[in-house]
């Protein structure tokens, strides 16, 4: 492969159009590595995006947009779901890893975590159809030669459970499981409708985001930052709420992105009442039908087991999740690059609560 010079943003991309349509022609592009996504994460949590193409013969290869944050004496970068490239070309990868690695050490960063979409493997570890994928341990291998870390703080989900369009909608109903099909139809005779949401909605969804929330107890942000992720997103045509009603009211709703080719399942949320109605069922089959009309080819549910049993947080979100015939997908996680050992140690070992202040950021 000829050499690839690195072509910073600046003078390749003028506007959040052009980086996101070159990025979305990429393989392995992520809506996490997109124009929206690193404002967003600068606006909220200081993240500074550094956004990167590299270009051969004219042609846009790999991207990686890499967000730098300052926490007290330590220089931090994350390339979250990045860089996007074709994986499968080891002088690419090589290429790019190299470029990255330099980058890391001139900015003096006691760490540069990378977590591309790559696939490790397919499949419940240890069923039958447990499937490593070539491209994943072509790419852990190479990155263990040049000394990457698995991290230890893994910030999004390795694995996930992702859903194939490109089937006709009928027979992707008739592949899920019985149960699902019996609570999607029991819905709509249940009178649960479902439309599409708009920013004058976004009251509804955050109210019904903060009842799930202390249900469920996971962590509520500030109305603010969902104000701020939400209005951005749906305004940038990336996010879609889908909102679930019965006699009138509001009962449930998902926030999908879609960027490329897939659709993700990123926010979903629920009333305490008419829970019996079954309106999650029929928010997922609404969900899977207009990322199909979108014309995606992959429905991603974002989420699954760490560990496929019962002690795994995500055990309860992933069984029903897996009635909508998806396939377990587990990728390769996020790894470190640490340009100083020692520095990394330190951080790592003896500054916890540090790290803890920032994963809450």
């Amino acid at each position: 492969m000829s050499s690839l010079p690195l072509t910073p943003l600046s003078l390749t991309f003028s506007s959040p159009t052009a980086w996101n349509a070159a990025l979305a022609a990429l393989p392995y592009a992520h809506v996490l590595q997109s124009w929206e996504w690193g404002e967003f994460k600068r606006v909220t949590t200081g993240w500074q995006p550094l956004r990167l193409a590299w270009e051969q013969d004219g042609a846009v290869v790999a991207m990686a947009s890499v967000g730098i944050r300052r926490v007290s004496m330590f220089t931090l970068m994350y390339a979250p779901k990045g860089p996007a490239l074709a994986y499968e070309d080891p002088a690419l990868v090589s290429f790019v890893l190299d470029e990255l690695q330099s980058l890391a050490r001139k900015r003096g960063a006691v760490w540069l975590k990378i977590d591309p979409d790559v696939i490790a493997a397919t499949g419940v570890p240890g069923e039958s159809n447990d499937t490593p994928d070539p491209t994943g341990s072509a790419l852990t291998s190479e990155l263990g030669r040049r000394g990457w870390r698995f991290s230890g703080d893994q910030v999004q989900f390795r694995n996930t459970i992702k859903l194939d369009l490109t089937p006709p909608e009928d027979a992707i109903l008739a592949a899920m499981g019985q149960s699902t099909r019996r609570k999607i139809r029991l819905a709509e005779r249940e009178g649960v409708t479902v439309r599409n949401g708009t920013l004058d909605d976004l009251p509804i969804l955050y109210d019904l985001y903060k009842v799930t929330g202390e249900r469920d107890d996971f962590l509520i942000r500030p109305p603010s930052y969902y104000e701020e992720a939400w209005r951005r997103f749906i305004a940038a045509g990336i996010a879609h709420p889908l909102i679930a009603e019965a006699d009138g009211q509001a009962i449930a709703h998902v926030i999908l992105f879609r960027f490329g080719k897939t659709c993700w399942y990123f926010y979903g949320a629920s009333s305490n009442d008419a829970r019996e109605k079954m309106p999650n069922y029929l928010l997922q089959w609404e969900s899977i039908r207009w990322a199909k009309a979108q014309g995606c080819t992959i429905y991603d549910f974002w989420g699954a087991p760490d560990h496929f049993d019962e002690t795994d947080r995500l055990w309860g979100v992933y069984q029903f999740k897996r009635g909508f015939h998806g396939a377990v997908t587990r990728h390769i996680g996020a790894w470190d690059y640490a340009p100083s050992a020692p520095l990394y140690a330190a951080y790592v070992h003896a500054l916890p609560r540090l790290r803890g202040l920032l994963r809450r950021g």
